[in-house]
């Protein structure tokens, strides 16, 4: 299995913002439940959900069933090859071990949410 590649290392202070491409789905399992509101949010346009779906057919991203709703859809949007799924995670330290933030499909979408990030801490 391909290993962890780094795509961007930004210092910012005391933090250090990274985005890595991985093909470990609990690792990017584990970012994408560490996410927050404005993140989701942000994952949830990047897919263009409400663009391939009916809006009957969409749960409300606040509701019981939109977390499970936008991982399925990450996996599938993540798919390269087969059953091999690869992700982007923008991840931040301070000192110690990395802490998940975002998790994406794709590069653009994580560039995006990573300079929005690194914006709000200079």
């Amino acid at each position: 299995m391909p290993t962890q590649e780094i795509y961007l290392d930004q210092q910012v202070g005391d933090r250090r913002v990274q985005i890595v491409k991985t093909y470990d789905e609990q690792y990017a399992r584990e970012a994408f439940e560490a996410m927050g509101e404005s993140a989701q949010a942000h994952l949830w346009n990047s897919l263009k959900v409400e663009e391939n779906y009916d809006p009957e057919d969409i749960p409300s991203l606040n509701g019981p069933d939109g977390e499970s709703f936008l991982w399925e859809e990450l996996l599938d949007a993540a798919r390269e090859d087969g059953n091999l799924h690869s992700f982007f995670v923008v991840r931040e330290a301070t000192g110690g071990n990395p802490n998940g933030l975002y998790v994406s499909p794709d590069w653009p979408s994580a560039e995006a949410f990573a300079k929005k990030h690194i914006t709000t801490l200079q």
